[in-house]
């Protein structure tokens, strides 16, 4: 419980420091790109240490279904909720109560700032994938506090 809430601390900070170096309108978009950039790499690293004894992946799903389950439940201490596939390359990972959101009130007015509490996490998963031989773009969107949708697009090689 306790390094839960070190977690969640620190990642707070991160964003409010990230913030304050980068204010006005047109510098949102470098404190997104400078927090996923940060989860990206610490994504990296978690993978390796994650899958160091765990057999090679069959395919791009089992790597889904081992972000889903096991790097998701590490990391936030519960799985996702639901993945969805298209079976085409694209997944959706839906969180129905993200822990980097439940500090955040459940009011609309709150929906502007989602995508910085977001943007580590994509980065998250983008660089764990990448370190497991996938790449991908991920986005996330939320409609309503504190659920959100992570949206991965397998680019293929």
């Amino acid at each position: 419980m306790a390094d839960e809430a070190l977690f969640q601390f620190l990642h707070s900070e991160i964003i409010q420091y990230v913030n304050s170096a980068e204010t006005g309108e047109s510098e949102n978009g470098r404190c997104v790109s400078k927090l996923e950039n940060m989860g990206f790499r610490v994504g990296q690293g978690l993978i390796e240490r994650f899958t160091k004894d765990t057999p090679r992946f069959k395919d791009e799903l089992d790597v889904m279904k081992f972000i889903c389950k096991d790097f998701w439940t590490s990391v936030f201490k519960k799985q996702i909720d639901n993945l969805r596939t298209n079976h085409q390359g694209i997944y959706v990972l839906q969180d129905n109560k993200f822990r980097l959101l439940t500090q955040l009130s459940a009011g609309k007015q709150y929906l502007e700032h989602a995508p910085k509490f977001l943007a580590f996490t994509c980065g998250l998963v983008r660089g764990a994938l990448s370190n497991i031989g996938v790449k991908s773009i991920v986005t996330a969107e939320v409609s309503v506090m504190p659920a959100c949708k992570f949206q991965v697009m397998i680019q293929k090689m």
